[in-house]
């Protein structure tokens, strides 16, 4: 039986200005087993952004509980929430942010040097991770050598350096063409079948289609949750 990797539980975020109080997120709760690709969607304002950063361990939310693989992130501090993340999360964001004039194989590496892998091991594993997502003869190209489909690869592949727990993509097709984001989504659904838990954010549907979950929000508020087999015929905006 799977086990729940991530629990969700009443969670509201509010953010104050002057006299002006803003509910980006208001009583959300959700579970999401191990092994489970969710997509998390919605328009521009409805809070996916914000959920994102909470699930991520980036931001607190006001009130509620987020459990992520046993540890209640509301209490964590600083330095904590920094090792969760390292640790437990694989950042994917649409944006790439890979260091320009490295090379793919030394981007790969560089979240386990920070974390004191040594070389050796480091550049065994990063080689099999640019080979998993196809990019075995571009290991020495610099990122601006590569085209936005391969940049988002090497992504992937430096997402998966630290083990972690959860992959989160945030908008992970926004930057490239709809044949390379096809072939993202073919990546992403190949990581899900071997065990990997995925959690896209995205604002297209055909994009979200290629899940088995797709949890809708809308106003801060989820407007459904329902599994891929229905697709998103009912879903408006």
């Amino acid at each position: 039986m799977q086990k729940d990797l991530l629990q969700v539980s009443h969670i509201s975020k509010k953010y104050q200005n002057s006299s002006v109080t803003t509910v980006a997120l208001d009583d959300i709760t959700f579970t999401i087993k191990q092994g489970e690709f969710v997509t998390i969607m919605g328009p521009s304002g409805s809070g996916k952004s914000t959920l994102m950063h909470i699930l991520g361990a980036l931001d607190k939310p006001t009130s509620g509980d987020y459990i992520l693989d046993g540890h209640r992130v509301n209490d964590l501090s600083d330095d904590e929430l920094s090792e969760i993340r390292n640790q437990k999360i694989g950042f994917i964001f649409q944006a790439y942010n890979l260091l320009p004039r490295t090379s793919a194989l030394k981007n790969v590496m560089l979240p386990m040097s920070y974390a004191g892998v040594p070389e050796d091991i480091r550049l065994e594993k990063a080689k099999k991770l640019l080979e998993l997502v196809g990019l075995s003869d571009r290991l020495y190209h610099t990122s601006n050598q590569l085209s936005g489909g391969q940049q988002q690869r090497v992504a992937i592949a430096r997402s998966l350096s630290m083990d972690p727990s959860i992959i989160l993509a945030d908008e992970p097709t926004g930057n490239i063409a709809s044949n390379q984001a096809e072939e993202i989504m073919g990546i992403f659904q190949s990581l899900n079948k071997s065990g990997r838990t995925i959690i896209m954010i995205t604002h297209e549907p055909d994009i979200a289609a290629h899940s088995k979950r797709i949890i809708t929000i809308k106003d801060g508020l989820i407007s459904s949750d329902v599994p891929n087999n229905e697709k998103l015929k009912g879903i408006n905006y």
